[in-house]
């Protein structure tokens, strides 16, 4: 697939790096901007649910995802066109950390950022029309579905155990959102994936 020089996920991809470089650099922006759920359960600052999506906790954490968003998002704003794109992803933010709230809504120490809920919507959005595109982890070859299951069972595992900083809770819930936005407006999506991913398999084994 050829990529646009100019295209929608290129203007967000800016627009994070713009964004969380002003916020990495100005602390005051930074608590601004992140999703604290219990300041957004006392004083209504709902508005923290899309801006905690374009800052980031360092330049690796941007990096990483924006590299994911440049590799998958072109493919996905392609299929869907630029305005159900723009609403995929936007939704993603907010829908991914809609749980985050309601668990953390009484805890004053707890804060959460990052595009990863979006991402992870973008990323399951392509895994779901192109199941079975290799795709390289750490240099390993597997196919798109496989790195699906194993995403999706590490990020609800890792969310239970509640061991690290990472908000593993958006990263599932924004891969739900990808396969759910996608599923609903075209619901012959979801049959073809199966189709896809059994045809491939009959194919290794024969």
């Amino acid at each position: 697939m050829q990529m646009q020089l100019f295209s929608i996920t290129l203007i967000i991809i800016i627009i994070n790096c713009v964004i969380s470089y002003i916020a990495i650099n100005n602390p005051t922006v930074m608590n601004k901007l992140i999703l604290t759920p219990y300041w957004v359960e006392r004083k209504n600052e709902y508005y923290r649910f899309l801006t905690s999506g374009f800052i980031h906790a360092d330049y690796k954490h941007l990096i990483f995802n924006m590299i994911s968003l440049y590799f998958f998002g072109y493919i996905v704003e392609a299929w869907l066109g630029t305005s159900l794109y723009i609403i995929m992803y936007l939704a993603a933010i907010v829908i991914s950390d809609i749980p985050t709230y309601l668990k953390y809504k009484n805890n004053s120490n707890y804060a959460s950022l990052g595009a990863s809920g979006a991402v992870s919507a973008v990323i399951f959005a392509s895994i779901l029309l192109h199941p079975i595109n290799l795709i390289f982890i750490y240099f390993i070859p597997m196919p798109a579905f496989v790195f699906g299951i194993l995403y999706l069972a590490y990020s609800y595992y890792m969310d239970k155990q509640n061991r690290d900083h990472i908000n593993h809770s958006a990263h599932f819930y924004g891969a739900v959102v990808g396969i759910a936005f996608i599923g609903i407006l075209y619901p012959s999506t979801i049959p073809a994936m199966f189709e896809t991913i059994l045809g491939g398999i009959q194919r290794l084994l024969g």
